[in-house]
């Protein structure tokens, strides 16, 4: 039986992207299983119950990623 993987968004950055379903793709800091919050980038669903992971961006989701970023770090 898998463990039960726990997230826990510490503190929204900004929105990225959002799809027509209401899903966005969001940088966040996020503690997964209880650990440090680290920088986190997701497609979220609208409730945030939910989750996939994200590895591929457009240009327009690249440049809005920088935006963010440099107001971050």
């Amino acid at each position: 039986m898998k463990d039960r993987i726990t997230s826990t968004i510490t503190r929204h950055i900004g929105v990225i992207s959002e799809s027509s379903r209401g899903w966005r793709l969001e940088l966040n800091m996020v503690s997964w299983n209880g650990a440090e919050p680290k920088l986190d980038i997701h497609d979220w669903s609208p409730d945030h119950s939910r989750c996939t992971s994200r590895g591929t961006f457009t240009h327009e989701e690249a440049r809005v990623l920088i935006k963010l970023l440099k107001k971050e770090v």
